[in-house]
């Protein structure tokens, strides 16, 4: 996220205009910093992270009466893939602020002082992201909270085109930069806000009347217009033949070597793929993630194929790239699947889907990375450290709530049909997040699933589902609750080498 904008500081600290950061004291926190040219920067493309900047003097409202208005700029890191978004907020203090954690709650509360009353916080919302336990109403509104992130009221992004005469969407991570006008009048108790996407860049404030107008003289100049806008040069026809014929010889020389050269990267499009969400990315990029898929980079093997650690060229961002085995028979509805589904799913405790690539027989996924791995290494294995109470806790909390959201939330129900503790991964943090959508099934809410194929793991599968083979979202909760006996208990559900009765594990335990 990029706020972009400055300031020239009024004499008294009633109002402000702000045309360029540089040179300015304004106070930052977090990542947030200020790039030579002035442009203040919130927050970049790492995961999980907070930039704060504050105005550097508290100011004193005598009246609760403010207008302000500034320029800001969301750069996703990969199309229609941004952050959580970015707000204005009015505070007592900045150390009120110490205890937020990004995501959902934007930097500006955590899971316990979320709506507390004592908060005394206002803020205006830019959320890019519909969290339903907040009540959002879409994945790109403007809201006002007050002391809470369930929005007093909130409306989607839009503008009034005048030359249209209609109310316009506007995309809040286009890219662009976008202008925000917020107006309180105290005495009638009306609060304004206005969205308009221009390329206009700056802040201005004031608490007893209109904000100021921009020294527009002083504002960055605006990007460039893109290419296809750029007037054509007419060609110039006065060339000699001699220089064409060599030319010629010299393109088609170079294209058959680009051609020859691009054969090893060759890869496969078809039309399906433009149905689905996630970005693409090229084969030659991920190759060079991974340094040629090499053994080293290869964090696991699963029913599917193989886990590669990768390094992204184009952002140094590490990521998970998994890469469907050829002997695989449902390799590509596995494939299709994942793509339909992970590229349209947005929850913190759902493993991120950033997009796909094909290569004749080899299909190619690339997640977010993972730093601590599965689940299953935790638990069954010497490799990792043991698990506290709190944690375990805390992870099978997570997956309960991605459960929630894809049973209940998200616009259709996803059935994931293979929970088990290999395919929850956990990060940095120990967040269980669950991952894997291969076998995933989704329909309306309402209806019912038009499968009558058993799939799933040993040990987890419903009975009623090993009967039926239709799944259902109590299969998905019967598999949770094998997971919960699972990280309690220690062992796998399913031990053959055990004695009989010790076998399958709700067996044993329902025999205490």
């Amino acid at each position: 996220m990029v706020i972009i904008s400055s300031i020239d500081i009024a004499k008294n600290q009633n109002q402000f205009v702000y045309n360029g950061f540089h040179g300015s004291n304004l106070y930052l926190n977090g990542i947030a910093k200020i790039h030579p040219n002035g442009l203040l920067e919130l927050t970049n493309t790492s995961y999980q992270q907070i930039g704060r900047a504050f105005f550097p003097f508290p100011i004193k409202f005598n009246t609760s009466s403010f207008s302000t208005t500034f320029v800001f700029a969301i750069v996703p890191k990969l199309p229609e893939l941004g952050g959580h978004g970015i707000t204005f907020t009015i505070s007592p203090s900045i150390e009120f602020f110490n205890r937020a954690v990004a995501n959902q709650y934007l930097g500006l509360f955590n899971i316990t002082s979320n709506g507390h009353p004592t908060n005394r916080v206002f803020a205006i919302e830019l959320d890019t992201i519909k969290n339903p336990e907040f009540g959002d109403i879409d994945d790109n509104h403007v809201g006002i909270d007050i002391n809470s992130l369930q929005s007093y009221v909130s409306a989607p992004a839009s503008y009034y085109s005048e030359k249209e005469k209609e109310n316009k969407t506007l995309r809040l991570i286009s890219g662009k930069p976008i202008q925000l006008w917020i107006d309180y009048d105290e005495r009638d108790m009306l609060l304004n806000w206005q969205v308009i996407s221009k390329y206009i860049l700056g802040w201005s404030f004031n608490k007893s009347g209109q904000s100021q107008s921009f020294d527009y003289a002083k504002l960055p100049p605006p990007p460039p217009p893109p290419l296809q806008s750029r007037p054509l040069v007419k060609p110039d026809f006065r060339v000699a033949v001699p220089s064409v014929i060599s030319c010629l010889l010299v393109i088609t020389f170079i294209g058959t070597a680009y051609k020859m050269w691009i054969k090893r990267y060759e890869e496969i499009r078809e039309d399906w793929e433009h149905e689905y969400g996630p970005h693409r990315f090229s084969y030659k990029d991920l190759y060079k993630a991974t340094k040629g898929f090499k053994e080293r980079e290869l964090l696991g093997i699963g029913g599917f194929g193989e886990v590669y650690k990768g390094v992204l060229p184009s952002s140094n961002e590490q990521v998970a790239i998994k890469r469907v085995s050829h002997s695989s028979k449902q390799g590509m509805k596995e494939f299709v699947a994942e793509i339909a589904t992970m590229g349209r799913l947005r929850h913190r405790n759902l493993v991120q889907l950033f997009g796909y690539c094909r290569r004749k027989g080899e299909l190619l996924l690339v997640y977010d990375f993972m730093a601590n791995g599965s689940l299953d290494t935790f638990l069954f294995t010497n490799e990792k450290m043991n698990l506290n109470w709190s944690q375990r806790v805390k992870i099978l909390k997570g997956v309960a709530s991605s459960l929630v959201y894809l049973h209940e939330d998200w616009e259709q129900v996803v059935i994931h049909r293979d929970i088990k503790a290999s395919n929850v991964l956990l990060d940095a943090q120990l967040n269980g997040r669950l991952g894997d959508f291969g076998l995933a099934k989704f329909y309306d809410h309402g209806s019912n699933p038009r499968t009558t194929r058993l799939v799933g793991t040993i040990g987890y599968i419903a009975p009623e589902l090993a009967r039926t083979g239709k799944p259902t979202t109590g299969s998905d909760v019967f598999a949770f609750g094998n997971l919960m006996l699972e990280i309690t208990c220690g062992r796998r559900p399913f031990e053959h080498e055990r004695s009989p009765e010790e076998v399958i594990l709700y067996d044993w335990v329902l025999e205490y």
